[in-house]
């Protein structure tokens, strides 16, 4: 119950913040000795991060229900389809899309080779660079009320890279956000909303397909407690993105996420920690 808590206080730390949840949820469970690779703890791993997208239904909740308003107006009504909130809401509808059925599709393979620790330090480096041209050519001239399809699209693959533990979720969205033109706050609420059908839909699949893995393995109680920990401090650590992203570019994560890849790094390389 104690390494659920903990654990439950690091996806929530983690998951809206460009270092990757995934990879620093791998490490730690590493750390405490559990089986990162075993079928059990992969489905820990994926349901927990319900409480956080919970914490991200909470806190907007008036921008989802404008944003679901929107959207039925605009199906019924030409001239509600003019509203930047009609079109803010198919731009989360397309983009949820890709992530959807590649994660479908991948998802032997990202509970299986890539759950490596590996994968994780080389990620968490290769896609700091991604992050830091994010920042150099973004102009930041557009907010989320001026999101299209393009935008969608693009959002919507880039979240496809972050199926690899160590990239991010958030820091491929953001950074995809960036690099359409938007500005950091909108590609960072972007981000938010699309994180809502992602993961939902990866938690309730975990929780339906692999019940039997918990019940047999981690435990109904442990998973419950991380994921109530979990949406606790998400939405704390929500509101505090959202005021850093306003001050601060997301080449301040950049510094970290290389530190931690290469002590991960070596740390494999001298056999103090087994990838798997």
């Amino acid at each position: 119950m104690l390494q659920a808590i903990v654990l439950g206080i690091v996806e929530g730390l983690t998951e809206f913040l460009p270092v990757s949840s995934t990879g620093h949820l791998t490490i730690v469970e590493k750390l405490m000795g559990l089986k990162i690779d075993d079928a059990s703890v992969t489905a820990f791993t994926a349901i927990i991060q319900t409480g956080a997208i919970v914490a991200v239904i909470v806190y907007f909740w008036r921008d989802i229900v404008s944003l679901v308003v929107a959207w039925v107006r605009g199906l019924a009504s030409r001239a509600a389809r003019e509203d930047p909130e009609y079109r803010l809401a198919w731009t989360v509808i397309i983009g949820s899309i890709p992530i959807g059925i590649v994660g479908f599709l991948a998802k032997d393979v990202v509970s299986g080779p890539l759950r490596s620790l590996w994968v994780v330090a080389f990620a968490l480096i290769g896609w700091s660079v991604v992050m830091y041209l994010a920042e150099r050519v973004a102009t930041q001239h557009r907010t989320d009320r001026d999101a299209n399809v393009v935008d969608a699209i693009v959002v919507g693959l880039m979240q496809c890279v972050a199926l690899i533990p160590g990239v991010s979720r958030s820091g491929a969205t953001i950074s995809a956000g960036l690099f359409r033109g938007l500005d950091r706050v909108a590609a960072t609420r972007l981000a938010f909303f699309l994180s809502i059908p992602a993961l939902t839909a990866a938690g309730g699949y975990e929780a339906a397909t692999t019940a039997k893995d918990i019940s047999n393995g981690v435990g109904w109680g442990p998973t419950v407690v991380a994921t109530i920990v979990s949406l606790v401090v998400a939405y704390a650590s929500i509101a505090w993105l959202l005021k850093f992203v306003s001050r601060h570019p997301i080449t301040y994560f950049v510094g970290y996420r290389v530190a931690l890849g290469a002590v991960l790094i070596g740390l494999l390389a001298t056999g103090v920690l087994a990838s798997t």
